[in-house]
């Protein structure tokens, strides 16, 4: 995280989310035309470079002139998380905001923006010896005592935890002897730094009929092995990228590896990689969900965003 950004981060931050293929590029530089937006792109697989077909990376010409970040940060043999991507993005978030422009976060990867509006889950260290001793304080007197123990130094959490739940139990009463803090008021901290993240905040979700998604998805799949997605991953392969790699078992290059191996013929490579990215279409919205606060507007009826926008960061002014 940069050194430079302190919470809350009171301007006004809009974010523009939904499934692969529903739109979000499009509307993003619209948006950001008409508001004055640098646009942060929240894709985990965005951020390698030359990987550009595969994840319908936004090109050049498309940007329209508007300033885009996180795309093409790393090379496909290095280590991305969402832990990086908070960091970076928060960055970029601070050096949009000294430049006095607006913040547009746009993307479909709801873990990573799950990361930033709400922090990283707390992260409390092991205590391997303690562990040992409490397993064996399980074994000789039973779960039973534990959770009585549990309960006379951290109520919430024994109330919280059934004491037939042995490893979280045996975790709470680890968090306590070894931090001398209870593991129910280390979540509740969590919880309060979590609040005061953004509190000016707007989540523009988009969506459709299933039948008209997946009728996109399929439109995007073969209009990337149109572009060359085969030459794309050949030469990723031939510039000495594992296939093996995190990044290269993603959807569209492990479909396409898999047909290079002669694993798959062309045929069922295409059918796989339709398949695949509309189950991955489904984990988008798994995801969505966890996210509070999301104003949803189907792709007919997108002409309101704009106004809502307007809306939105005009109360702030």
């Amino acid at each position: 995280m940069s050194e430079k950004v302190s919470f809350p981060i009171t301007r006004p931050i809009t974010v523009l989310i939904g499934p692969t293929a529903i739109g979000k590029t499009a509307l993003s530089i619209e948006l950001a035309q008409q508001f004055d937006f640098e646009i942060i792109s929240v894709d985990s697989m965005q951020v390698y470079r030359h990987m550009d077909i595969g994840t319908a990376k936004i090109t050049k010409d498309e940007m329209m002139g508007i300033p885009h970040h996180l795309i093409g940060v790393v090379n496909p043999d290095e280590p991305f998380d969402a832990g990086k991507f908070e960091k970076l993005s928060l960055t970029a978030i601070e050096e949009i905001i000294e430049k006095g422009k607006n913040v547009l976060l746009t993307g479909g990867t709801g873990l990573y923006l799950k990361a930033l509006i709400n922090g990283l889950s707390v992260q409390i260290p092991a205590f391997p010896e303690i562990r040992k001793e409490i397993n064996n304080e399980l074994t000789d007197k039973g779960r039973n005592v534990l959770h009585e123990q549990l309960m006379s130094v951290d109520c919430i959490s024994a109330k919280r935890i059934h004491k037939n739940d042995t490893h979280r139990l045996i975790r709470a009463l680890e968090i306590f002897k070894g931090t001398g803090e209870k593991w129910s008021s280390l979540i509740a901290e969590h919880k309060k730094q979590r609040e005061i993240r953004f509190p000016n905040l707007y989540i523009i979700g988009l969506t459709c009929g299933r039948d008209k998604l997946y009728s996109r998805i399929e439109k995007r799949s073969q209009i990337m092995l149109q572009n060359g997605l085969q030459q794309e991953v050949e030469q990723l392969i031939n510039t000495g990228y594992n296939p093996d790699l995190k990044s290269m078992q993603s959807i569209g290059y492990h479909h396409m590896v898999k047909m290079l191996k002669g694993e798959w013929t062309k045929q069922e490579m295409i059918g796989f990689l339709a398949r695949d990215t509309k189950r991955y279409a489904k984990r988008q919205f798994t995801w969505f969900k966890k996210i509070e606060g999301i104003s949803w507007f189907d792709i007919n009826d997108t002409t309101r965003i704009p106004d809502e926008v307007q809306r939105f960061l005009s109360a702030l002014i």
